[in-house]
């Protein structure tokens, strides 16, 4: 919601595994005005969105199988505008899954999962994948994925080997935009809002994607002067009291802007790991009149309905 704020067209959700989102129930949460998927039996929130964000959310999932996939997908499609298939994540436990970067040297298997949702699916469905060895084995599976009838590709420019501190490939991209028809998502290295014009001159790529720069700056997508961390920091606090945030996501996202802007190890770093309640961060950022007036606004009493009942 902030990103969109600042000049975000499109904005993805973190990757969230199918075998979780199954575990998932949806409910209405009226006080707040969004739609959770909460896992069964706990208060654990997996997945929030709302309707202002319908048009232009994304739903990244993880997954290494057809039918569950879709079955995941099936849950959400009618409250996100897109659903994308990440096969790039290097991370071990999704490599381990089989899904993300494990993906890539499946080809089939990527093909089946696509197919399979777009037949289903009334909505677009799209996938990210990462560099393979070579530039020619890249464009080979970018074809191969255009082959399913995906409206985009997006392309992270670093292979799984790669760490963040290699500098993204953005050469190797420009070849599969060469080779395809499709429109080209670009990622990876785009710090500033000048980034935007340079990678895409660089690459031809219809679009361009970013991680950690909006991580750490959500104001990277003004075309004003980017703000200071430290306003967009508050302001990030502001809206996960608004939207009653999860205080593990909201915690994370903090920390992540801190360790790049400053360090963990200052008062206000140990502040937020002691953090109990949002309510407590609202204190750290002195905005607890904030946080009471828009607690006290909501509606007392929250009925959250399933699905089944709506």
């Amino acid at each position: 919601m902030l990103v969109a704020e600042y000049g975000a067209d499109i904005t993805y959700g973190e990757e969230i595994i199918d075998h979780k989102l199954l575990r998932c129930e949806r409910r209405i949460n009226g006080a707040v005005g969004t739609t959770e998927f909460v896992e069964k039996g706990t208060d654990n929130v997996v997945f929030s969105t709302c309707e202002q964000e319908r048009n232009r959310v994304v739903f990244q999932m993880g997954t290494s199988d057809a039918v569950r996939g879709l079955k995941a997908a099936q849950m959400v499609c009618k409250d996100v505008a897109v659903v994308d298939i990440n096969m790039g994540c290097p991370k071990t436990f999704s490599i381990q899954g089989g899904m993300g970067a494990a993906l890539l040297s499946k080809p089939e298997l990527i093909h089946d999962i696509l197919t399979t949702l777009r037949r289903n699916l009334d909505i677009p469905i799209t996938c990210k994948i990462r560099l393979l060895k070579s530039p020619a084995d890249t464009v080979e599976l970018a074809r191969r994925i255009e082959k399913s009838g995906v409206p985009a590709l997006a392309v992270h420019g670093r292979k799984v080997s790669d760490r963040p501190r290699d500098p993204a490939k953005w050469n190797e991209i420009e070849d599969v935009v060469a080779a395809l028809s499709i429109p080209v998502i670009a990622n990876g290295d785009v710090f500033e809002y000048d980034d935007f014009s340079r990678i895409k001159t660089a690459t031809g790529a219809a679009s361009v994607m970013v991680a950690r720069g909006a991580m750490w700056n959500a104001s990277i997508f003004s075309p004003k002067e980017k703000l200071h961390w430290e306003d967009v920091k508050r302001e990030y606090v502001r809206k996960s009291i608004l939207w009653d945030n999860d205080l593990k996501s909201t915690k994370h996202t903090l920390k992540e802007m801190i360790m790049h802007h400053s360090c963990l190890e200052l008062p206000e770093g140990k502040a937020i790991n002691r953090s109990d309640t949002l309510e407590d961060l609202a204190r750290l950022y002195d905005l607890e009149d904030y946080y009471r007036t828009v607690v006290k606004n909501r509606p007392l009493l929250i009925h959250p309905l399933s699905s089944h009942s709506l």
